[in-house]
């Protein structure tokens, strides 16, 4: 089968592109413009055409999948349309990708991206995740028919991953957008999901969760379940020690009650595959994942951390992390550089980023990473923040040692030392590397 990818390029699509070029299919794709993503997939054997035309598609294409960020008036779209090639949506495409799978699917509004990772590293499994795994260098990995595999609940895709087993790590109100404002039909759609695995591993302590009154599962309770919480850092790298039920003790890359949480959940799952005893062996391959506690750059006087925390919960869940990481070293100054994500999603969630930032000394904000074409909410930043006395910054240029904060053209502040924290989903996460 020959196969197009209109927007290759994001997280999400290449992964399931290298899976079906892994799976034995012809693939290529097209992006606006080309990218590290784009870069990596075309030194895999994948033609990625940049920017999106028509004459892309041709005539020997037997499936054309979009990204949900395209558009009916995208050109390659509208093409393969009139050629009358099948054009599927991304969700559409995962029961060809999945339907043959021994799928371990994890959702949740928090922690999935990396829950599915540690699944993966202990599985030893093929993995589709919606960000890079620093065990094997990718968002992708083909081993077999057994996958671990980020399932999105944002769209209600989640519904179409064909789930061997089930896991949730929380079910909190996201994406609310898609479901009409619903929470009727938004919590009916977790419910579906769970029911469809025909194992299921949830966390029996998140209070959404608890509403779904799932019956046959295998439950973690975070504040019984998990004893002997304590933190490490082995080479300036975190870690995690924690004793799980009666399966003694574990030991996980990452800071954070979270990710014990995570970890948890994973090997609770992988408990149907491996014994315990193999577990706590592989689970050591995880090295954590890109941009969620990605620490980006460190000294004796300044650590830059990157993380995809775009939502109150991740921000305050990411902020505890850096107050371990201060504790365990002589650094004690925190700043953290947030680059909002959406309009919507920052006004409907305003009261929870007002409170969330609370742990840190100094607070940049820059500019709101939007989408084309989403509706502007006006937000007065300087106002609904002011107990931060926030300094606004239009973009960041870092190198080695040092971060310099830009305003209309001229750098404002210089940051040379603490830890510096930068959250968002936007294009922070490449201001803050420097090469």
């Amino acid at each position: 089968m020959k196969v197009h990818f209109i927007g290759i390029g994001g997280i999400g699509l290449s992964a399931l592109a290298r899976f079906l070029k892994n799976d034995g299919h012809e693939v290529c794709g097209s992006d606006i413009k080309s990218s590290p993503i784009t870069k990596d997939l075309e030194e895999e054997g994948i033609k990625v055409f940049c920017p999106q035309d028509a004459k892309n598609i041709s005539d020997d294409l037997d499936i054309v999948i979009y990204s949900a960020a395209v558009t009916d008036e995208n050109p390659e779209l509208i093409e393969a349309r009139l050629k009358q090639i099948r054009t599927i949506s991304r969700k559409e495409a995962l029961p060809i990708i999945l339907g043959d799978k021994k799928n371990y699917c994890v959702a949740g509004a928090h922690g999935k991206s990396t829950t599915t990772a540690i699944l993966a590293s202990i599985l030893e499994s093929s993995a589709l995740i919606g960000a890079i795994s620093k065990d094997f260098g990718s968002n992708f990995r083909y081993v077999n028919d057994l996958v671990s595999f980020e399932a999105d609940e944002s769209d209600a895709s989640f519904l179409l991953s064909n789930p061997y087993c089930s896991i949730v790590t929380n079910a909190e109100p996201e994406h609310m957008e898609y479901y009409q404002y619903d929470y009727e039909k938004f919590f009916e759609a977790y419910k579906k999901f769970i029911n469809l695995g025909e194992k299921r591993v949830l966390n029996g302590e998140d209070e959404y969760i608890k509403k779904l009154e799932i019956k046959e599962a295998t439950y973690l309770y975070p504040s019984s379940d998990i004893k002997n919480l304590s933190y490490l850092l082995k080479d300036g790298e975190p870690h995690t020690r924690f004793d799980l039920k009666e399966l003694d003790s574990f030991e996980v890359w990452g800071f954070g009650y979270h990710i014990a949480i995570d970890a948890s959940l994973a090997i609770l799952a992988a408990l149907e595959e491996l014994d315990v005893e193999q577990i706590r062996k592989n689970i050591q391959n995880y090295k954590g994942i890109k941009k969620r506690f990605d620490i980006v750059q460190k000294n004796k006087d300044l650590v830059v951390v990157d993380d995809y925390a775009h939502h109150p919960t991740e921000i305050e869940a990411t902020m505890k992390s850096v107050e371990v990481y201060d504790n365990l070293t002589n650094i004690d100054k925190r700043v953290v550089i947030w680059q909002p994500h959406k309009y919507s999603r920052t006004n409907d969630n305003l009261e929870g980023f007002k409170k969330c930032f609370r742990r840190c000394d100094e607070l940049v904000i820059l500019p709101i990473w939007t989408i084309p074409g989403e509706q502007k909410i006006d937000i007065d930043f300087e106002k609904e923040f002011s107990s931060y006395n926030p300094i606004f910054a239009d973009s960041l240029k870092t190198s080695d040692g040092k971060i310099e904060l830009i305003k209309d053209g001229k750098v404002i502040q210089k940051i040379t030392d603490g830890i510096v924290l930068g959250v968002g989903a936007g294009d922070i996460t490449y201001q803050l590397r420097h090469n």
